[in-house]
């Protein structure tokens, strides 16, 4: 009981905020403060949206931008991993690496993406590989930081009983990562689904950024905020199933006495 009511006194106060914005959204277009021409109003959207010639369109963007973004975020998240733990692993790389690694992320992506398009032509490649380099930072720094901040008595309790440096990762370094890891993959699942959005406006065939851009283009302001709409929806729900999936992989993760019995074990 006191857990439906922490949780209902969380939820409430966004949910009024929310609706008390679309309530003013509403009555200013109602009232003629706003054209509907330049901004639609939240019912007009939504009648747009559930249309019968265009909720068949939304639908199969979505899944075109569902479908990026989770290959771009999949892609990134393991390169990210695979490099925390590499330059974790071998200090001589890190110190090579590392520097190029924080420049990398000093190009916006709007140099990238016209790069990666005269490179790979206006497919899926050029686009998923645009996620792919959004995602994996997050991914790859936090991975870093919680890899670094291991115990540092577990650790040397451990190099005691003889372990050696992959014994130490596995049994150690990763599970106290965890926490770490799980916070850059929330932030790399929101970079995942505003990314692929960009990516797509640069070949506007397929996906809600391109139907957004098409939208706009046409002078169809409706269709376009639906898009928007469904944008933020996908990410909040793909931020969520993380959220979700560290709940379920943390409330299992071994404390830190456990931990040193399975090492000494």
């Amino acid at each position: 009981m006191g857990n439906k009511k922490s949780l209902w006194s969380r939820v409430w106060p966004p949910a009024v905020a929310l609706g008390a914005l679309l309530a003013c959204w509403q009555a200013a277009v109602s009232f003629s403060l706003v054209e509907e021409w330049v901004i639609p109003s939240p019912a007009g959207v939504v009648r747009e949206a559930f249309s019968a010639n265009v909720w068949p369109r939304l639908t199969e963007h979505t899944g075109a931008t569902v479908g990026l973004a989770m290959i771009g975020f999949a892609g990134g998240s393991a390169a990210g991993f695979g490099l925390a733990a590499l330059l974790h692993l071998l200090p001589g790389v890190r110190r090579g690496v590392y520097p190029l690694l924080i420049l990398s992320q000093n190009v916006p992506i709007v140099i990238l993406a016209p790069i990666m398009t005269m490179l790979f032509g206006y497919g899926l490649l050029p686009k998923a590989l645009l996620v792919m380099l959004v995602c994996f930072f997050p991914v790859c720094i936090a991975m870093l930081g919680g890899l670094s901040g291991t115990d540092e008595g577990l650790r040397h309790y451990m190099r005691m009983i003889g372990s050696g440096k992959w014994t130490l990762f596995w049994r150690l370094e990763l599970p106290s990562a965890v926490q770490s890891l799980f916070s850059g993959l929330k932030i790399a699942a929101s970079y995942s689904v505003l990314s692929a959005t960009f990516a797509e406006m640069l070949a506007p065939k397929t996906g809600l950024g391109g139907y957004m851009v098409l939208s706009t283009r046409g002078f169809m302001p409706e269709r376009a905020f639906a898009s928007a709409i469904l944008i933020i929806m996908i990410s909040l729900a793909l931020f969520g199933l993380i959220a979700l999936a560290e709940r379920l992989v943390i409330r299992w993760r071994p404390e830190k006495g456990e931990t040193k019995r399975h090492a000494g074990g």
